[in-house]
């Protein structure tokens, strides 16, 4: 007999969730959307339930509203008063993370946490930290400062996802004077130091690719050599397989089940002794948010509570548990696809078509929150999540858990032939099925939008009209969300470098170039470890989360590194229609070989070509000279955008600047892009008194090697009165607007 444990609750768990909900988002993250939903919730509260009722319920809300407020109260204290250095920190083991020369693991001191950075100066170092897994105090100086905001709008802030961890601070350990082994002090720290273990065994004792297998599906732990693969999966959109959830959790609960039945354990006792056993695998997969949302339901399933009820109870606990799970991706997905996979049935239909069409419901109800984090959605990843997911569920993960279970007896390295050819298909259809529709990034408003449009499509998907009207307005959303209908010129925070995306309302796009790492010395081979580009953490998002799959013009002003090193990047991830450069650029063999790699259509500018766009042209002013390719064979730009003149220079330094000044004489300019990164070689006193610029724009990287823009810069530009905005310290940089210019920065 199953007692009704939700008696407690004066509304349907479900209701009272969705209302906890939205006062956590109005607490966290308030906003004109936030106000409206919690009061239009409200009064609906008001006009359906008695007096009586309404009291409970308000007294529920106005416990859950204490713990949200306290727990971002602490947050942002804690993001204020942390020490600027320490001494000594007790090193997390199953934080360990190490890619080529680095070492990221967190550390502990007293009651704090903080995200620590280390660079091996020896080989022996890294192979010590590759086999610790006992808890290690480190003595060593070690500066913190906070971990980066965003830097381009809706870019990643890896500030607020450390802080959502209790990690305030971000740590440099410049040399390490001593390392001494302690003992556990807790349960917890014992169980972090065995997870670890386990992880090291799986590293030591099987060839890759198995051993990244098992420690992504037994652990929860992908180590940075997977990085290949890794982009392979999000490529596909079935990356999702290696975080932990139902899938792992539903296997080994029923593993230990059967266990515990074979050794004639009473079942009411089952439940119970479950109860540990669910502790410690969450402890072992590190907490995972959506291990620990399934276990949840899995327990509360023993005690009667079913359905809606059972998610609801367990997204109020972890609420409870853990007040920051709804400002992290991990929450949101996690609890919206339990939501559905709840929710949505198809009684009409059976066997494989009601599988088949439940799949495709789901996936297809997930698209407005995939969207909105990640901007692009690949069909083929709903195919190939059922097929791989059964896969995963049927084959691999009974494998690689007997393979482990085996491994102090023997060791089945055999078996690595099987995970070989599966990495051989993944890359087979990464490499063919790599359609990816970019839709772009949804605002707040179009995410609520879009999420009635589809709960309603599914309530009424027998009737017609009904069907036809929300398929249009979803159709529309997502149409505004890829065409923005306004023109745009963005300045995009790519580090130490130029990336410059020009954009009419009509969705034509040139982007002039695309930044790239500079590479200052050659590292030895065990230093080389898995790396992103720029592009991929910074230009690249910032493109998709405006739609744009295609970038019609390619502009590279000239073949510096940090202004083109990252065109094969850039042209693998989004279609390139054309490539624009310099004679000059074209004299360097080494860029002319990466072109011909990207088998993209090549045309050469010249002084005096213009290009069409925003109803009108930039024009090429310079350079009309066979150039170098370097900082004075920049191509340079000059046009009216709207109501204001643009001039936008690459790496032009005071020689180029003094040649435009004879062949331009009446050369005017109200907003200009700084050439050389606010280098002193350019922007100088003539040039600026010969344009007369109202705005200077600067690109340049935070804290770079060589203090861009430079004092002197800045000075000529202050003492003309001329206003001016750095990437390095505002991030991106966006003018947008029909008919005239509106600027906005991302701080």
């Amino acid at each position: 007999m199953n007692y009704r444990w939700t008696k407690w609750s004066p509304l349907p768990p479900i209701q009272l969730a969705f209302l906890v909900m939205a006062l956590y988002y109005q607490i966290y993250c308030p906003s004109w959307l936030t106000c409206l939903l919690s009061s239009c919730l409200g009064m609906l509260l008001l006009k359906q339930f008695p007096q009586k009722t309404l009291c409970k319920v308000v007294m529920i809300l106005a416990l859950f509203a204490a713990v949200f407020v306290y727990r971002k109260h602490q947050l942002r204290q804690q993001l204020e008063t942390q020490p600027l250095q320490v001494s000594q920190v007790a090193l997390v083991p199953d934080s360990i993370r190490i890619n080529g020369d680095q070492l990221a693991v967190i550390g502990r001191h007293g009651n704090h946490s903080y995200q620590l950075f280390y660079h091996f100066k020896h080989q022996t170092e890294a192979r010590f930290f590759q086999k610790e897994y006992r808890w290690i105090v480190m003595h060593a100086k070690i500066v913190l400062d906070k971990a980066e905001t965003s830097r381009n709008f809706r870019g990643f802030n890896y500030q607020s996802f450390l802080a959502y961890q209790g990690i305030y601070r971000i740590g440099k350990v410049e040399q390490v004077e001593q390392l001494e082994v302690v003992s556990p002090k807790s349960v917890g720290d014992y169980l972090s130091s065995l997870r670890r273990q386990a992880i090291v065994h799986c590293q030591q004792s099987f060839p890759k690719p198995m051993s990244h297998y098992l420690t992504g599906l037994l652990f929860g732990y992908l180590d940075k050599s997977f990085g290949e693969m890794t982009d392979y999966y999000s490529q596909l959109g079935i990356i999702h397989l290696f975080a932990l959830s139902g899938m792992q959790v539903g296997f080994f609960l029923t593993c230990f089940r059967r266990g515990l039945t074979l050794l004639a354990i009473p079942l009411e006792w089952i439940k119970w002794i479950e109860l540990p056993f669910a502790c410690l695998y969450a402890a072992l997969t590190g907490y995972s948010i959506s291990v620990i949302r399934s276990l949840l339901q899995a327990q509360l399933g023993h005690l009667g509570i079913k359905g809606l009820d059972n998610l609801a109870c367990a997204f109020l606990l972890v609420l409870l548990w853990d007040a920051h799970a709804l400002m992290t991706v991990g929450g949101v997905l996690t609890f919206s696809y339990a939501f559905m996979l709840t929710v949505i049935t198809f009684e009409e239909l059976s066997g494989v078509k009601k599988h088949f069409v439940q799949v495709i419901t789901v996936s297809l109800g997930m698209l407005p929150f995939l969207l909105f984090y990640f901007a692009s959605f690949n069909p083929m990843s709903m195919v190939l999540t059922e097929l791989l997911s059964y896969l995963f569920d049927v084959l691999i993960l009974p494998l690689l858990c007997l393979i482990f279970c085996l491994s102090p007896l023997i060791t089945l390295s055999g078996c690595n032939y099987l995970f070989l050819f599966l990495e051989k298909v993944i890359q087979f259809l990464g490499n063919t099925l790599n359609a990816s529709l970019v839709f772009g990034s949804p605002t707040s408003w179009h995410l609520l939008i879009l999420v009635i449009s589809f709960a309603i499509l599914y309530d009424h998907r027998k009737i017609r009209q009904r069907v036809i009207t929300c398929g249009l307005v979803i159709g529309l959303t997502l149409l505004s969300v890829k065409y923005p209908l306004t023109n745009e010129v963005t300045f995009i925070d790519i580090g130490q470098g130029d990336s410059i995306l020009v954009r009419d309302w009509t969705g034509k796009n040139l982007l002039i170039d695309v930044g790239g790492r500079l590479s200052f010395s050659s590292k030895e081979q065990w230093r080389q470890g898995h790396q992103t580009s720029n592009a991929q953490k910074t230009l690249i998002p910032y493109l998709k989360s405006r739609g744009i799959h295609t970038i019609d013009q390619l502009l590279v002003t000239h073949a510096d590194t940090d202004h083109m090193g990252d065109i094969e990047v850039v042209a693998k991830a989004i279609r390139i229609k054309e490539i624009l450069t310099s004679q000059g650029s074209l004299s360097q063999p080494s860029f002319v070989r990466r072109l011909r790699g990207l088998k993209c259509h090549v045309r050469v500018l010249a002084a005096g070509d213009q290009l069409p766009i925003m109803g009108s042209v930039l024009q090429v002013l310079y350079p009309w000279q066979l150039g170098n390719g370097k900082n004075n064979d920049s191509l340079v730009l000059y046009g009216r955008l709207l109501n204001q003149t643009f001039l936008f220079t690459g790496d032009l330094e005071k020689e180029g600047e003094n040649e435009i000044i004879e062949r331009y004489p009446q050369l005017r300019v109200d907003y200009l892009k700084a050439g050389h990164h606010g280098s002193n070689t350019s922007s100088s006193a003539a040039f600026l008194d010969h344009i007369q610029p109202k705005v200077a724009f600067i690109s340049a990287g935070k804290n770079n090697r060589y203090q861009h823009p430079h004092r002197e810069t800045l000075t000529r530009l202050e003492d003309r009165e001329i206003s001016y905005y750095r990437t390095d310290i505002q991030g991106a940089v966006r003018l947008t607007g029909w008919l005239n210019w509106h600027i906005e920065t991302v701080r």
